[in-house]
């Protein structure tokens, strides 16, 4: 698929239907499959953080609740919300998939989407919600919080707090010392290109399993120890993209050591009260107190879509730059050094920026990804973007997931102008 290049046919296929309502939030009890998430039991949430896939009943009410199952320190915002309008209609997009046309009702009647809200500039145009959920209620992130580690990284950088990504972990993490990721440079864990072995896909013995459990799980030993055990390095830095969330607790530990204060407290005043969110968010803490960088962040979903509307005007909202302009372009784009391992990563053209995925095609539009159907997507050409929340019981390989990638690219087709 070439992204952008495939948008003037695919446009000429979607024809917009009349909107039926206001672009105000809409709330629905139910869902696909609302039985097997728990609606006659309320979507409960357990005592605890169950097995990845073991107990669907309770994955509504985890991924909404978070903050009742592990430990997490806030992220405050502002006094004042920014402003975001809302469109006098609500779209009514219309896209290909599965070898014909449908409405995007078809979309949630057929995913198990708690939250899906689409705006352009600094207009909702779209803002649904399902399984009881509301606009009140803070949404799990799972690796969209990679990115927002990777922007911290480049606002400490920008500071003078980290001196150079070219730096090594071990510069600023000192008992890093003598391991390899502490050998490694940040800009190779910002391209998930340390060299370290690490297996992500989600089987029962896989290294991200046991990762997790020793950060959130009962006999947790916290950040450096998990770390220093992961210490075997098969491929030379900067020559091989293997996605790993190892990479981005390096990061994470990088930032707040660099800046003397938690990951929480440093979003906080850098970027969330800056967006002017509208609620407190959350972010996950492990045994020893440090944030869990590489996921585990809850916002509401208008607050991910401020995030995602600065992230489209590269780094600016509310009336000033949040993020370095320049930082934000070198994250969401390849240059000619970056070398072409970090291209065909997923899927054909698919690449990989600072802890975030490129997209396809000449047009520079880029994916903040989480396992089970978290997604935040970005056009800054159009200043459109997607947000969407969810609990697909598989955490990766869903054979549905393509689907919102038809959605999206139908979106950028129809309403990816200004």
């Amino acid at each position: 698929m070439r992204g952008l290049s495939l948008l003037g046919i695919i446009a000429t296929s979607f024809i917009a239907t009349a909107a039926v309502a206001g672009a105000e939030p809409v709330f629905s009890d139910t869902g696909p499959d609302a039985e097997g998430y728990g609606a006659s039991k309320g979507f409960p949430v357990p005592p605890f953080e169950y097995p990845l896939g073991s107990r669907q009943d309770f994955m509504v009410g985890t991924y909404s609740h978070f903050d009742k199952v592990h430990p997490m320190r806030t992220v405050q915002k502002p006094a004042t919300p920014s402003a975001l309008k809302r469109a006098a209609a609500e779209i009514a997009p219309v896209y290909h998939y599965d070898g014909r046309q449908k409405p995007i009702a078809d979309y949630l009647n057929t995913h198990p989407v708690t939250g899906l809200l689409i705006a352009r500039g600094d207009t909702i145009l779209f803002e649904h919600y399902q399984y009881a959920r509301s606009d009140q209620d803070r949404l799990l992130s799972n690796s969209m919080a990679k990115t927002i580690t990777a922007l911290l990284v480049g606002i400490a950088a920008s500071e003078g707090a980290i001196r150079s990504i070219d730096d090594t972990a071990a510069t600023y993490v000192p008992e890093l010392a003598g391991t390899e990721y502490g050998a490694t440079s940040l800009r190779a864990l910002l391209r998930m290109s340390s060299g370290v072995a690490f297996s992500e896909t989600y089987r029962p013995d896989d290294d991200i399993i046991a990762f997790h459990k020793a950060l959130l799980g009962n006999n947790a030993v916290g950040a450096i120890a998990a770390l220093r055990q992961i210490n075997t390095r098969d491929a030379p830095p900067n020559t091989r993209f293997s996605y790993a969330s190892s990479e981005t607790e390096v990061l994470g530990l990088v930032v707040s050591r660099a800046v003397h204060m938690p990951l929480a407290d440093y979003l906080a005043t850098r970027i969330w009260q800056k967006l002017g969110a509208e609620s407190d968010a959350a972010w996950a803490i492990d045994s020893t107190g440090h944030e869990v960088a590489y996921c585990c962040f809850i916002a509401t979903l208008r607050d991910w879509a401020r995030l995602g509307l600065m992230l489209a005007n590269d780094g600016a909202w509310n009336g000033q730059q949040i993020v370095p302009r320049q930082w934000l372009l070198d994250a969401t784009s390849l240059d000619a050094t970056a070398g072409s391992y970090l291209r065909n990563t997923i899927a054909q053209f698919w690449g990989y920026g600072y802890q975030v995925w490129l997209l396809p095609g000449e047009r520079r539009m880029f994916l903040l990804l989480g396992i089970s159907g978290q997604a935040l997507f970005v056009d800054p050409e159009s200043k459109l973007i997607m947000v969407q929340t969810a609990v697909r019981k598989l955490p990766i390989g869903d054979p549905k997931a393509p689907e919102a990638m038809a959605l999206w690219y139908a979106l950028v087709a129809q309403y990816g102008h200004r």
